[in-house]
């Protein structure tokens, strides 16, 4: 999804475009690939390079790679930032994210608490959308994790070679016990696990079930880190105010949500939250195309979103031609800066 929202914009603006997929994943590349040969796509057009750090640092240095397009965690983001900027690209970076919603007293709980298994789970979390955080105000706080617990037990987890599985394995084994440990290290930086994805998992596979951990705080790694895996965790606030100040004091600035019946609660948020994708009783506000995608703080590392207006601007280099076609009789010395008559 994601290539494709850089791809379809710089072939349009003319460009040819050097496509380097995860090493994790690189056969929906090819795929791609195929596709748009079989379309008529010119050879060497748009191309698939596959490789690891080795093949980033040649694309970051080569002379003829003009612009640097990229999505993933933010150390990375900022390494191919500062060193394709070095090297005179333009560069648009896209990092992490810790995405949340706040949920106010009067919001509609099975909505917040449909949108947030939806937002925490879909894709595993593995994707830089996910909801990992409910702020969820003290007066529903209880009845909110009730909810969202009784949700949990119906999402069917395996693979999707059988039927009526909705959520699959996380990306590799080594990410996959990396997300256990923060389940199983909850407990012990003083929240409460809720649910845990940890236990009766598919024997095959880099599987994990939805995990809830209760009285998250800032300062504990279910709190502060990305963990993009299907966890989510719940923090208890005063109010508005009070998890306002939390979202704004994060590191990261990609989405999040409120969720209320509120309207004037909904349009001051949207004003104070210093967040670059803002839903208002939406989960994932991932932008329409006539829009751009990108968040602010160590989420984005550039001036340019992806896809939309910004991701026109960003593959096409503006020129201006400044013409006059003057009877030469009139011309004359003038040291002033040109101006019409």
């Amino acid at each position: 999804m994601v290539p494709m929202w850089m791809f379809a914009n710089a072939l349009a603006c003319g460009n040819t475009f050097v496509l380097k997929p995860s090493e994790k994943d690189p056969s929906a590349s090819m795929f791609i690939a195929e596709l748009l040969k079989q379309a008529g796509l010119p050879d060497g057009t748009f191309n698939v390079v596959n490789g690891d750090k080795v093949a980033v640092d040649r694309l970051l240095e080569h002379p003829d790679v003009q612009a640097i397009s990229f999505v993933g965690s933010t150390p990375i983001a900022r390494y191919i930032y500062e060193t394709g900027t070095r090297n005179g690209k333009r560069v648009q970076a896209l990092g992490g994210a810790k995405n949340h919603m706040l949920v106010l007293p009067d919001a509609d709980l099975d909505m917040a608490a449909d949108a947030a298994v939806s937002a925490a789970y879909g894709s595993a979390g593995e994707r830089c959308m996910a909801i990992s955080v409910v702020l969820a105000s003290e007066a529903i706080a209880d009845a909110l994790v009730a909810k969202i617990k009784d949700r949990i037990p119906g999402i069917k987890v395996g693979p999707a070679s059988e039927d009526g599985n909705e959520m699959g394995p996380l990306i590799t084994g080594e990410h996959r016990d990396k997300v256990k440990g923060y389940v199983q290290g909850a407990a012990a930086e003083g929240a409460s696990l809720v649910v845990d994805g940890t236990a009766d998992v598919p024997d095959a596979g880099f599987f994990l079930r939805p995990s809830l951990i209760d009285h998250a705080e800032p300062g504990m790694k279910c709190y502060d880190d990305e963990i993009f895996g299907p966890v989510l965790t719940v923090t208890r606030v005063h109010g508005y105010d009070d998890g306002l100040a939390l979202i704004n004091a994060n590191q990261f600035g990609n989405g999040t949500a409120l969720f209320t019946r509120d309207g004037g609660a909904a349009r001051q948020f949207e004003f104070d939250v210093q967040v670059g994708m803002v839903g208002i009783n939406v989960p994932v506000p991932v932008p329409v195309s006539y829009y751009s995608f990108g968040g602010w703080k160590a989420s984005l590392f550039g001036d340019t979103h992806m896809y939309g207006p910004d991701g026109i601007n960003f593959y096409t280099r503006s020129k201006v031609v400044t013409k006059r076609w003057p009877d030469p009789r009139t011309s004359t010395i003038d040291l002033g800066f040109p101006q019409n008559r």
